[in-house]
């Protein structure tokens, strides 16, 4: 099971993640695309990723606004697993 992080150990990292936050026990962030195919398609990316990654985030769907929540449940909050799969989200958002 991955540890959770402490508190400055989440902090120092959202410095390199920008537009993510967190939430408690979670991370999240939204993305706005011009259309709902663009968003759609990013979410494919993510599932491909998150495949890869064996680590699944919370997506929300609304037209053209999609919001990516992370957080490692077993182990009760964010985790290093959390922390790159964002990282990697960030690559992903022009396809």
């Amino acid at each position: 099971m991955a540890a959770k992080l402490s508190d400055l150990e989440i902090q120092r990292a959202l410095g390199a993640l920008p537009g993510w936050a967190r939430r408690s026990d979670v991370l999240t962030k939204s993305f706005t695309f011009a259309t709902f195919a663009d968003g759609i398609s990013f979410v494919q990316r993510i599932a491909r990723a998150a495949d890869a990654a064996d680590h699944h985030p919370d997506i929300d769907i609304r037209y053209t606004k999609v919001v990516c929540t992370l957080s490692t449940h077993d182990a009760g909050g964010i985790t290093a697993k959390d922390l790159s799969l964002a990282s990697t989200i960030e690559t992903l958002i022009e396809g």
